[in-house]
């Protein structure tokens, strides 16, 4: 724990605070881990190193000048990492559309503006898939974002920069989106922490694509972090209404210290899927739940053979509560409208995933409203089978069927999306907890739902299983 680029952002905010460290040299190690493993796995999408250089300097006289009694900033001087399609001010913040490639934000997303005002210094913005529409991170503007333990895999999406940012150790934390399991499918993938907050508890203005319809509840802002200590700090500074999002609220978040894992509710999620969890992914939750047992906690089985029909249920809501079709967002971005021909045809402009979306976006409406509002029906009977399920203890359930897998094997496969979404469309907690490695070397984790606004309780389990398990590995320990 000695290595700059391997501690907690508390840790290394503490270590600023009392001069063991200057944000110089705090800010410079996390730039240098940037620059040498950038090649490989292409995580920043683009930086403003040599800005957080200077603000570093700036927080090092303001340290110097400070006495022991003035109250600093909680996160100080610590250096951190945005998706690039949450607002940045100065920079790009296109979602890897290529017709949004001249696109600089003027100002910062409000959770951004949190952290920057918490005294947190941005090092730049990660790599998306493009308009963060699938769970690789690729896109013809930026490129192909790769696992940090292993280049030739998927670090997921659509943070897939992000979790490779953070995985790297390149990152002490970063900031995400999740719509459908775009913060914890990176986290699973790249072997680190991610939390998507209840619906609501964080602000989600500055993010594109904006959710302003009613698909805004199921969107969620959220960290990735290497130390789980850092889940509930950055999510304190974060969050609560900022008077723009609509579906944004105040919510009295807990304390994870205070949470007893003795008694505890832990249900494990059985026949979710036609297509199990591997081997080593129900293993390791095997073990979780064994750790969490040996703590006291009660642990109970409950087939939720109903996830297996969940996906049209999903995107039905999704695509339904969305203000604005992904052909209205190109004609808005400037972009030509595609045709059929160009969206078959190899190349252009336009990732697969995004050429499918089109695609199902020019064909005509065959079921119809009355088809759609079956779809969104069950989709709350969905949300509300899995609110009572979770009730007041912890859910445990892989973000994704199989550990990283190679690059371009998800693609086409939305049904890899439910063991994620299923989540999004309740609004509930979850937190991504790493847990070791498989044979091969790639990260496993298991997700931890816990009940609305009951996010400390998630956070608490995920403080436990890495007491544990050891949480997060860096790429390059043996």
């Amino acid at each position: 724990m000695d290595a700059i680029t391997e501690r907690s952002a508390v840790q290394l905010a503490r270590a600023i605070r009392s001069r063991e460290l200057t944000a110089t040299e705090v800010v410079d190690a996390h730039i240098a881990l940037h620059r040498r493993v950038g090649p490989a796995i292409r995580a920043i999408a683009a930086d403003r190193f040599e800005l957080a250089r200077h603000e570093a300097t700036v927080v090092d006289e303001l340290v110097r000048a400070s006495k022991p009694q003035d109250r600093l900033p909680p996160l100080l001087g610590v250096p951190f990492t945005v998706k690039e399609s949450i607002a940045l001010t100065g920079m790009p913040h296109s979602a890897g559309l290529v017709a949004r490639r001249h696109e600089r934000s003027p100002y910062s997303a409000p959770p951004v503006k949190r952290l920057l005002d918490a005294g947190a210094i941005a090092l730049g913005v990660t790599n998306t898939s493009e308009l963060t529409l699938w769970i690789e991170s690729s896109n013809r503007l930026y490129g192909r974002t790769s696992n940090p333990f292993d280049p030739r895999r998927a670090a997921g999406g659509s943070s897939g920069g992000e979790g490779a940012a953070v995985g790297s150790g390149g990152s002490p934390f970063g900031l995400a989106s999740d719509i459908g399991g775009s913060i914890r499918i990176p986290a699973l993938f790249c072997g680190v922490f991610g939390h998507k907050p209840s619906s609501g508890l964080v602000p989600t203005t500055g993010n594109y694509p904006p959710s302003t319809g009613e698909n805004g509840r199921m969107l969620g802002i959220g960290p990735l972090v290497r130390r789980a200590e850092d889940l509930i700090v950055v999510l304190r500074v974060i969050a609560g209404p900022d008077g723009q999002d609509r579906f944004s609220r105040e919510v009295e978040l807990g304390d994870p210290s205070s949470v007893s894992l003795s008694g505890l509710r832990v249900v494990l999620a059985e026949e979710t899927s036609v297509r199990p969890m591997s081997r080593e992914l129900h293993d390791a939750r095997e073990r979780a739940a064994g750790a969490l047992a040996a703590a006291g906690a009660k642990l109970e089985r409950v087939a939720l053979r109903s996830w297996r029909g969940a996906l049209m249920p999903f995107l039905a809501t999704l695509q339904a509560g969305s203000d604005q079709s992904t052909l209205e967002l190109l004609a808005e971005a400037g972009a030509d409208r595609p045709s059929w021909g160009s969206l078959v045809k190899p190349g252009g402009p336009h990732t697969v995933p995004t050429r499918l979306a089109l695609l199902l976006e020019l064909l005509p409406q065959a079921q119809g409203e009355r088809g759609a509002e079956r779809w969104h029906e069950r989709a709350r009977e969905l949300a509300a089978e899995l609110i009572e399920t979770i009730g007041d203890g912890v859910l445990l359930h892989p973000a994704h069927a199989r550990v990283a897998p190679p690059h371009g094997r998800t693609v086409g496969r939305p049904w890899l999306l439910t063991p994620s979404a299923i989540f999004n469309l309740a609004g509930v907690p979850v937190t991504e907890v790493p847990l070791g490695r498989s044979r091969a070397g790639l990260p496993l984790g298991v997700q931890v739902a816990a009940g609305l606004d009951r996010d400390h309780v998630s956070i608490a389990v995920a403080l436990e299983l890495e007491r544990v398990f050891g949480g997060w590995i860096s790429p390059g320990a043996v």
